[in-house]
Order: C-alpha cells, then sequence, then structure tokens
C-alpha cells in the first residue's frame, strides 16, 4: 500500500492490485466511532444498476448474465466505510517487514516453493520472472492462498459503482468481474476477495484479470482463485508486462561509506553501478558491488536503516502495489525463500531500540493482554481495534509512550510480570 513510504493497513484501492490481505489479515484498521454504515437506498440502487446495463462499459455483457447476477443484489453498506475511512494509524517500516517477512512466512514460502517447483521452473522459462520472486509475491499477498477475502466481488462492485467516491473506476471493475463470469473462469461461488475488488491468490482486480491473467494449467479457464499454475503465471505475466528483466536481480543491501550525501538517494534517480562503486558503496557485507544490473537507485527506507540499490525489477515490484515498503517486502521474501539458514533481519539493522513483532509474537501479545484481562477475542494475532485499546491501557499503566503500538519492548515487559519499570 504505500503511500509510498509508509503504509497505511486496509485503506489502499485505486490501484492495479489490491494487496495486503496477508497484512490486513494481522492488522485491522480500528473502528471508528463514526464508521457507521451509511442506510443505502434499494430502489437508487436498482435504478443504478438498471442504467448501468445499457452503459457502454457493460456492452460485453450479455442481458442474461447481468440479470442473474444483479436480479436479486442488494447493497453492501459496508464497502462505502472502508471506502471512506481515513487511516488513523500508521506502521513503521520495521514494523511492516516483521509482520510480512518472519519466520513463519519464509518457512511456508520454502515449502511452498519446493511443492511448486517445477512448474515454477516452466514459468520463470516462458516469462524470464525469477520463481523465488513468484512466490514473493503470493506469499506478501495471500499467505500463499491462505487469505483470500470473503466478500463477493459482484455486490461490492456493484455498491461502490453506485454509491461513493470513483463510481466510473468501479463501474469498469464491475464490467470486468461480470465478464469473468461470463466466461466461466471463475466459478461464481469462489469470485470473492477484499472489500475493493481484488481477489485471487495473488490479489488481481477483474480488470488486472483480463490484461494479465493466464490459463497456464490448459483446462481453459483463467483460474486464479484455485489454480495455483494458473496464479502463479498471471502474476509471472504482470511482472513481465511491468518490465521485468529475466537474469537481473531486483537489487541488493549495500554499505553506505562515512558520511555519504543522501541528496541523490531515490527509486527513480538510477545511475550506472559504476557511479556508486566510485562514491563507496560496497554490499553490506563489505564486498565490491557485483555488475548484475546495468543501473540502480538509491532506497534508504529509514534514514540511519539499511539502504538498498535497486534496479529495474524492483520497479516492477513497485507496480504491483505502487510501494517501496512493499516492493522491498517481496523483495526480501524471494531472496531468503531461495536461500537456506534461519534469521530474516538485513545487515544493517533498523534505526528502531523497538524493533517490530512477528506474527508469532503478535499472538504471544494478544495472550499477555488477555491474562490481563483485557477484552479482545482471541489471540489470533490481528491487532484491530480492541487490542490497540488494550496496548494503550498497558502502556500507561507501565508508563510507555501511549501510543497503541505493540513493540519488541512491551513484550518483553508483559512477558517478565508486567511490572512498571
Amino acid at each position: 500500500m504505500h503511500l509510498c513510504a509508509i503504509i497505511f493497513y486496509m485503506n489502499r484501492f485505486v490501484r492495479t492490485t489490491l494487496s495486503a490481505l496477508s497484512l490486513a489479515a494481522f492488522v485491522a484498521p480500528a473502528a471508528l466511532a463514526q464508521d457507521l454504515p451509511p442506510k443505502l437506498d434499494p430502489v437508487e440502487f436498482n435504478s443504478c444498476l438498471n442504467e448501468l446495463r445499457g452503459t457502454s462499459a457493460f456492452k460485453a455483457i450479455t442481458p442474461a448474465t447481468f440479470t442473474r447476477f444483479t436480479d436479486a443484489l442488494a447493497p453492501d453498506p459496508s464497502v462505502l466505510v472502508l471506502l471512506n475511512r481515513q487511516p488513523e494509524f500508521t506502521m513503521p517500516v520495521w514494523d511492516y517487514m516483521a509482520v510480512l517477512v518472519d519466520d513463519e512466512r519464509v518457512a511456508a514460502g520454502r515449502a511452498g516453493f519446493a511443492k511448486w517447483n517445477e512448474t515454477l521452473q516452466q514459468i520463470e522459462q516462458q516469462t524470464g520472472v525469477a520463481a523465488n520472486v513468484i512466490v514473493g509475491v503470493w506469499g506478501v499477498e495471500s499467505n500463499f492462498g491462505q487469505n483470500l477475502g470473503g466478500r463477493p466481488l459482484v455486490q461490492s462492485l456493484a455498491t461502490l459503482s453506485c454509491f461513493g467516491r470513483r463510481q466510473a473506476y468501479f463501474r469498469g471493475e464491475f464490467a470486468a468481474a461480470l465478464r469473468i463470469l461470463q466466461e466461466g473462469h471463475i466459478v461464481p461461488e469462489k469470485l470473492s476477495g477484499s472489500w475493493a475488488g481484488a481477489f485471487g491468490q495473488t490479489q488481481f482486480m477483474p480488470s488486472t484479470f483480463f490484461r494479465s491473467a493466464v490459463d497456464f494449467d490448459g483446462d481453459g479457464r483463467r483460474d486464479i482463485v484455485d489454480s495455483v499454475p494458473d496464479a502463479l503465471a498471471s502474476t509471472a505475466k504482470f511482472l513481465q508486462n511491468a518490465g521485468y528483466r529475466r537474469g537481473e536481480p531486483w537489487g541488493f543491501e549495500v554499505r553506505l561509506p562515512t558520511g555519504f550525501d543522501t541528496s541523490s538517494a531515490g527509486r527513480k534517480n538510477k545511475q550506472p553501478i559504476s557511479n556508486w562503486r566510485a562514491a563507496g558503496l560496497t554490499l553490506a557485507d563489505g564486498s565490491p558491488l557485483p555488475n548484475s544490473v546495468p543501473s540502480a537507485g538509491l532506497l534508504i527506507p529509514a534514514r540511519g536503516g539499511p539502504a538498498f540499490l535497486v534496479g529495474r525489477n524492483f520497479d516492477a515490484l513497485f507496480s504491483y502495489n505502487a510501494s517501496e515498503n512493499y516492493g522491498l517486502a517481496i523483495a526480501h521474501l524471494s531472496d531468503l525463500v531461495a536461500k537456506s539458514g534461519e534469521g530474516t533481519d538485513f545487515v544493517t539493522p533498523w534505526p528502531t531500540d523497538d524493533p517490530g513483532l512477528s506474527r508469532a509474537q503478535n499472538r504471544e501479545l494478544q495472550i499477555q493482554l488477555l491474562a490481563r484481562g483485557h477484552d479482545i477475542g482471541s489471540a489470533d494475532g490481528m491487532i484491530g481495534a480492541k487490542t490497540r485499546e488494550a496496548i494503550k491501557a498497558e502502556q500507561q499503566r507501565l508508563g510507555h509512550k501511549v501510543d497503541g503500538r505493540g513493540g519488541q519492548k512491551l513484550l518483553r515487559v508483559l512477558e517478565q510480570g508486567g511490572e512498571r519499570r
């Protein structure tokens, strides 16, 4: 999501694909008091649908298809709450990376890579997109198919086509969703996903489906929901269309020389590797910069933290979700999936004395909060409104900064008895 360097939880929507269901699965946006679903007039809704059926956006949709999927349709007011919600909680990059690239996801990614290796190698041969990068997208987008979203796309997109902001955009996606059903690529009961219309194992918007979806398993359908080969090949096709270059890495972590002027930093400000080498940059372990990318931009997500030289393939990852943090999560996960060993940290630590929590640690934090009587539901790792209110209560009791953020410091204190110190 991104708004470029800081991710807002579920509020990113009008983009090429709608991601971070894997993130939303454990970091839920706070429910605000004013976030009550509006009352939507069903008569107005039906009138809107009747008008849409005759517009040019729906010219490819037969009357029978339109009638079948809209006749008994009711609007879903809750999607307008999500459409209009303003993010009230921002996530530092070290929290974002800790929860999206943790030991659990790396292990699941390696298992998926091994299970689907033959398919992945075929896809890489055909598209040039590295197999581990495809797995990285799969892991970040839906936690390897585990978090697909459960909202019926037709209902969500029909509602957004008739009420709220950006109706023209959503009408195009609504028409594309109906076309997917009309052509039989996805069965109706499986066409569900995020509130704004992204679906499948790597979260395509319906219009993106028609640009990039691939029938890789040869059954005549482009099924990115139930067919892992179709989903992975479609992801590779998207990245190929975005300019992914065969044989090049996304980039690499680097070490900056002491006193280096970072005014030239920026993903778009690409320079030949020879220039960066002449400026004194090395790989993070001190070895010379390789010539594996012809040019790269200097990415510094947080001042004083890890720095990276990123090439054209990082830009392709960025185009998937218009977020540098998102691209870095995929890049880092893909590297770890392709390697052996433990640990998920970069060589240079993040500039914080209170690192973020993994999903397992989020669950442990919730267990500690439940043990202290906080009514937060179950310890499911979803850091939503109730969990953040409980965190604030404990922070206030302990004399910590009251911001609702659960980090390593708070978890350690609670595990050690939770006494003020």
